[in-house]
């Protein structure tokens, strides 16, 4: 019975002291407190409390940068690279940040031109003053919408398009982005595997040779891998492998 007693005030205090919580909450949200970049507005106009909006500010940094890179060339580009580590057959050379600041760079290049006309046309006009912020958001949507539809695959947006019950005379220029992006992004996966495909055939057949001749020799305590991977960057090198790549690599994104 004491036991019980003890749990019921415990309960009555912890909602006593949660609904103090609510009421200083939501007495805390009607302070006129406002961030530069993020003001949110509530359903009775009010605004949201500097702590609310601290905390949806760094919400939004922690998903912008993925979805920035989703709608750009990174996907393919560093899946490419990746893929050319595995066929080298290096365990960690060139290490992550090479790759990845390689493809960050790569990324840039390729997506130049778009950037540049999102500057010239939206963020221009909007620092300015002589563009509201809305139509500055539309002026840069239209440059990344034209780079991902040229790079997007008919079957892939219909599939998309399928799966969300789009009209049948909605197409990629006039797709909302939720149905864009993913079919933008299935197409970027399977262009990277495609060139990672053709990557692996010469260095799949220098194993090959290398494994054939061991066993020849009956030297089947040596790893083919060790001996393999010389020869390996020896062609890579040879061949001027970076270049041809990255040059590749870059021209194969429709501009």
């Amino acid at each position: 019975m004491a036991a019980w007693i003890f749990v019921r005030r415990a309960g009555l205090r912890a909602g006593l002291g949660l609904c103090c919580l609510v009421a200083g909450a939501a007495a805390w949200a009607q302070t006129p407190g406002q961030l530069p970049l993020l003001v949110g507005t509530g359903q009775n106009g009010v605004n949201f409390s500097v702590p609310i909006q601290t905390l949806l500010f760094f919400t939004a940094l922690s998903f912008i940068p993925a979805v920035l890179l989703m709608m750009t060339g990174f996907t393919r580009i560093v899946i490419v690279l990746s893929l050319l580590r595995q066929a080298l057959g290096t365990q960690s050379a060139p290490p992550n940040q090479v790759i990845v600041g390689l493809s960050l760079f790569l990324t840039l290049f390729v997506m130049g031109p778009t950037l540049d006309r999102i500057y010239e046309d939206a963020y221009q006009p909007y620092a300015q003053g002589t563009m509201p912020f809305d139509q500055a958001l539309q002026k840069a949507e239209a440059p990344i919408r034209g780079f991902m539809v040229k790079q997007t695959r008919q079957s892939d947006f219909s599939l998309f398009a399928k799966l969300a019950k789009l009209p049948p005379d909605v197409t990629a220029q006039t797709a909302p982005l939720r149905v864009l992006v993913p079919a933008f992004v299935i197409s970027e996966l399977k262009s990277a595997f495609q060139i990672g495909f053709m990557i692996f055939i010469p260095f799949l057949v220098i194993d090959i040779v290398v494994a054939s001749v061991l066993m020849s020799l009956g030297m089947m305590m040596l790893s083919p891998v060790l001996v393999a991977l010389p020869f390996k960057l020896m062609l890579f090198v040879l061949a001027d492998g970076w270049n041809l790549l990255i040059g590749s690599l870059a021209a194969s994104f429709v501009t």
